[in-house]
C-alpha cells in the first residue's frame, strides 16, 4: 500500500502513544478530488462500505421496484442482528418463498445485546439471518430469483455477482484489479480510495439525474438516511451520526478501517481507509471530515463521542484521549 499519513492520535497522559495512519479523499460532483490525505490511488477493499453499490442491480433490474425504504436500508446494512433487523429479514425472505437455508452468508452471533443473550439463555445457535449482511443477501436472493439464476448467488461467476461487479466498476470509473471474498462469502472488489469517493459523489448527486441507475442510487441514499437504525443499530457510529445530521447524510462503515459518506446537500462523496484497520480511528476520521465540511455539529454528543472520545481503564478512570491529527483538520 502507498505511504499513508497521520490521521488520528491516541494519547495516554502527556504522551502520544499511538498514531493511526491512512488515506482519505473528498470528491466533488464531477468526481474530481477536492481534498486528499495520503495517496488517493491506494488500492483497498471497500468491504461493507460499498453495500449501496452492490444493491444497485436489485433496483436497476426492476426486481426491487416494490421494496419499502426499510428493505432498501437493510439491503445496505451491516446490522446488529437485533429483532428490528431479523424480523424484517425473515418477513422479506418469507415473501420471496425462501428460508434461512437459502442464504450463503453463514451464521453469526448477533452484536445486539438483547438478541445475543436471548439466544444464550434459550441455548440456541444463531441463524444466518443474524449475520450482519443478511439484508444484503436477501437482496441478492431477490435479484437471483428475478434473473432465474442458480442458488449459489455468492459465486463470482453468478449473474448476481457479475451485475454487482459491472455496477462497481462503472460507478468507481475504474477496472477493479482484483477481488477478495468478504466475511459474508460475497466477492468484494478492490478499487482506489479516489474511486470509492468518486462513486460516493455519484450517489450524492443522483437525485439531480433521471436515468435508471441514478434513480436507484437516490432511493438507496434516501432509505439509508431515513432508517439509520436499520443500517447499523443502536450505539453504532453509522446510526448515531446519521441521526445527528438530521437524516440528511448517508454514511457507512466497512471492515478494516474503511468509511464512506454521501453528502447530497454539499454534492460531495468521501472515502477513507485506516491503514491498520482500526475502527476507533475510522470513526474519528469520518466524524472529523463531516464536521470539517459543515454537515455535523462538532458539539453534538455523537460527534464528541467519536471525534474526541476519552480513553478509560477498567475502573472507569480516564487515562487519555483520542483526537484527529492536525493534518486532517487543516
Amino acid at each position: 500500500m502507498a505511504i499513508p499519513v497521520d490521521l488520528v492520535e491516541v494519547w495516554r497522559g502527556d504522551l502520544l502513544e499511538c498514531v493511526h495512519q491512512g488515506h482519505a479523499v473528498v470528491c466533488d460532483d464531477a468526481g474530481q478530488i477536492i481534498e486528499a490525505w495520503g495517496d488517493p490511488e491506494a488500492i483497498i477493499y471497500p468491504r461493507s462500505s460499498s453495500k449501496m453499490i452492490q444493491a444497485l442491480p436489485l433496483l436497476e433490474s426492476g426486481a426491487g421496484a416494490d421494496l419499502t425504504q426499510e428493505q432498501l436500508a437493510l439491503a445496505c446494512a451491516s446490522h446488529q442482528g437485533a429483532a428490528i433487523h431479523t424480523d424484517r429479514v425473515q418477513t422479506w425472505l418469507k415473501d420471496l418463498g425462501l428460508t434461512d437455508d437459502d442464504f450463503r452468508c453463514g451464521p453469526q452471533m448477533p452484536a445486539d445485546t438483547d438478541a445475543r443473550y436471548g439466544l444464550i439463555r434459550a441455548h440456541q445457535e444463531p441463524c444466518q439471518m443474524h449475520n450482519n449482511c443478511s439484508g444484503k443477501h436477501t437482496g441478492f436472493l431477490m435479484l437471483s430469483k428475478h434473473l432465474k439464476a442458480g442458488p449459489d448467488y455468492e459465486l463470482i461467476d453468478h449473474p448476481v455477482q457479475q451485475a454487482c461487479k459491472t455496477a462497481f466498476e462503472e460507478v468507481t470509473q475504474e477496472t477493479s484489479p482484483m477481488y477478495g471474498i468478504d466475511g459474508c462469502s460475497a466477492p468484494n472488489h478492490a478499487c482506489t480510495v479516489h474511486g470509492l469517493a468518486r462513486a460516493m459523489s455519484f450517489f450524492a448527486t443522483a437525485k439531480d439525474r433521471s436515468d435508471r441507475r441514478s434513480d436507484a442510487a437516490a432511493k438507496l441514499v434516501a432509505a439509508m438516511a431515513r432508517y439509520p437504525e436499520l443500517v447499523a443499530g443502536e450505539t453504532r457510529a453509522c446510526t448515531d451520526l446519521m441521526r445527528a445530521m438530521d437524516h440528511k447524510v448517508a454514511i457507512k462503515t466497512g471492515a478494516e478501517g474503511v468509511f464512506i459518506a454521501i453528502v447530497p446537500e454539499k454534492r460531495i462523496g468521501i472515502a477513507l481507509k485506516i491503514a491498520d484497520g482500526a475502527t476507533r480511528a475510522s470513526e474519528a476520521a469520518i466524524t472529523t471530515l463531516l464536521v470539517k465540511y459543515g454537515v455535523l455539529d462538532a458539539d453534538h454528543p455523537a460527534a464528541i463521542a467519536r471525534m474526541h472520545p476519552p480513553v478509560k481503564n477498567w475502573r472507569g478512570i480516564q487515562t487519555g484521549f483520542i483526537r484527529p491529527a492536525a493534518t486532517l483538520q487543516s
